[in-house]
């Protein structure tokens, strides 16, 4: 079975022999083909009589059955084989084709398995795409249907985070809240200071502001009674009523 299949299957392999290589010309070509290691070559047919016989490939017009022709060359690189079905002197039938490139034989493919092959590799492509999109789909309930990509989770990890610029602030700004701050530490004035980071906090020493002797109190107490004290300037006396005349 797996020399029927290998036979079957000639699309996929290819063949050479390198003492030929040198030495190939239009006029051996059809010899080097029908070498016995070549898997292409069909020892059933016309030539392979002809050769036995030692006849010229001109009696191949003559028989009737398969046979190969030299059906283009372009020395010294390229050789096209053509294999085919005799039916009279002058009706053939096109079975295959081989090209002969720098010595190796290819056997070229048909029209069918040409589009065959593009239309697998077309499907193969839109099937891989199907299933990599259905890999990014993401389904919740309360959520519904979402894509979820992994390169852009690595690329918003990789975007340098921009920070927002921060407006200046004014002079009416500045100069009120430099006001506020100088009258909370006037008010409440720290007891410690740390003269850097990490370093032991030292107590401020809170200046005392010395109380007026007693004497100064009770004289300035004393001024405001005098001053309260003193005369009030004298009013009028209410106007003299005067006897109305009869």
């Amino acid at each position: 079975m797996s020399s029927l299949d290998f036979r079957d299957n000639l699309l996929g392999i290819s063949w050479v022999d390198s003492g030929w290589v040198p030495i190939l010309n239009p006029g051996n070509v059809l010899d080097y083909f029908s070498e016995r290691s070549n898997p292409f070559y069909d020892r059933t047919c016309n030539n392979e009589v002809v050769k036995m016989q030692r006849l010229t490939l001109e009696h191949l017009n003559q028989m009737v059955g398969v046979e190969y022709i030299l059906l283009h060359a372009q020395e010294p690189i390229l050789y096209i084989i053509r294999k085919q079905q005799r039916q009279s002197p002058t009706q053939v039938i096109s079975l295959a084709d081989y090209y002969i490139i720098a010595g190796v034989v290819y056997q070229a493919p048909d029209l069918g398995t040409v589009i065959s092959s593009r239309a697998l590799s077309a499907v193969h492509g839109i099937q891989s795409a199907f299933d990599e999109a259905m890999s990014y789909c993401r389904y919740h309930p309360s959520k519904g249907y979402w894509w979820h990509f992994k390169d852009q989770e690595e690329r918003e990890k990789a975007k340098p985070k921009s920070k927002k610029k921060e407006e200046p602030s004014s002079l009416f700004q500045r100069h009120r809240v430099d006001t506020l701050l100088l009258d909370l530490r006037s008010k409440f004035p720290p007891t410690f200071y740390q003269p850097k980071p990490g370093e032991k906090p030292i107590p401020v020493e809170v200046k005392k502001e010395p109380e007026p002797p007693t004497e100064t109190v009770k004289q300035e107490e004393r001024e405001p009674a005098t001053k309260s004290s003193a005369p009030a300037p004298p009013s009028k006396p209410p106007p003299e009523k005067r006897a109305r005349l009869q």
